[in-house]
């Protein structure tokens, strides 16, 4: 069995290839039934959580991604959301290989706002802002340099250090980029807005966004978690990955339906709808769009699939 590290899922992946073979999947579908979620007491600290996403396509191949998210672990110098991906044969259920669930996981989260992007930003979006400064912000900000021709990138951080260290990551980039300290101004400013944060109050104001923009939603993954407040639910046409996800562990998309500004029927589709061509994307120029995703196993069968297909490739060829 083929163990992949996070180093080389990277150099296999290539955000171009990763985004339109998303496209494909999320357009043939697979099968996906609910993640388990469990709480894990630990003693004195907060409670962890056990997440287990499978998913597979029948006669081709099954996957399992196993997640533990341990709030504490930043006090210890440890990454706070830790995984594992299983990738098996459909046929025989024989394990292929084992691969980095957090790499994957970087990687097909910042695909998947990049194919909602392809769907929903103004194809002409020269200006991204990225608001967080975590592991995602680097992800993002390439995958979106990957679909629209992006010229200058602003980092925002509530530490303006980190920021500054996100944008010195990118090493003679196609576009300019830089740190900055002031988030309203960087807002009114951007054709695209991508939120990577763990906010559990709103970062982002609707009155600060301009004709035209995209606001992408990563970071909130449970109902308690915000990074944009109701005026950007209401001025915006609004996307998600999956309806059954963001309907049900999304604060972003939650808590309006809870207070009676969002309905189902105002969700003007998922990712299922865009690629199949069953939903319009952007239907007007000054549209201000929204996609908020909370992340779905078929991302990480499809990302855990064309890696192990690459990394064979190059092992025959050595």
């Amino acid at each position: 069995m083929r163990t992949v590290t996070g180093a080389e899922l990277k150099s296999v992946l290539h955000f171009r290839m990763l985004i339109e073979r998303m496209r494909h999947t999320f357009r043939a579908g697979v099968e996906v039934p609910m993640r388990h979620h469990h709480t894990v007491e630990t003693y004195g600290q907060s409670d962890g959580t056990l997440l287990l996403m499978p998913a597979w396509q029948v006669n081709q191949s099954i996957g399992v991604k196993v997640v533990t998210v341990f709030p504490d672990n930043g006090a210890k110098d440890l990454p706070a959301v830790q995984g594992l991906y299983l990738l098996m044969d459909g046929k025989t259920g024989m394990p292929q290989a084992v691969l980095d669930g957090t790499a994957l996981t970087k990687r097909r989260t910042a695909a998947a706002s990049a194919l909602a992007a392809s769907y929903l930003a103004r194809p002409d979006s020269e200006r991204l802002l990225m608001v967080g400064t975590g592991a995602l912000a680097p992800e993002l900000i390439e995958a979106f340099s990957t679909v629209l021709p992006i010229k200058h990138v602003l980092v925002w951080g509530r530490s303006l250090e980190k920021a500054k260290k996100v944008a010195s990551r990118f090493h003679r980039p196609k576009f300019r980029i830089e740190a900055t300290a002031d988030l309203e101004g960087a807002v009114r400013g951007a054709q695209v807005i991508s939120c990577a944060t763990l906010a559990k109050e709103p970062l982002i104001r609707g009155e600060w966004l301009q004709p035209g923009a995209h606001l992408d939603l990563v970071g909130g993954f449970t109902p308690e978690m915000r990074e944009a407040d109701d005026d950007c639910i209401r001025r915006s046409r609004v996307f998600v990955d999956t309806r059954e996800g963001a309907c049900t562990e999304a604060g972003d998309i939650v808590q309006p339906m809870r207070a009676g500004i969002l309905t189902d029927a105002d969700i003007a589709g998922d990712l299922y709808d865009l690629t199949r061509g069953q939903r319009a994307g952007r239907r007007f120029y000054d549209q201000i769009t929204l996609f908020k995703s909370v992340g779905t196993a078929l991302e990480d069968l499809c990302a855990a699939q064309l890696a192990v297909e690459m990394v064979i490739h190059n092992d025959t060829i050595r």
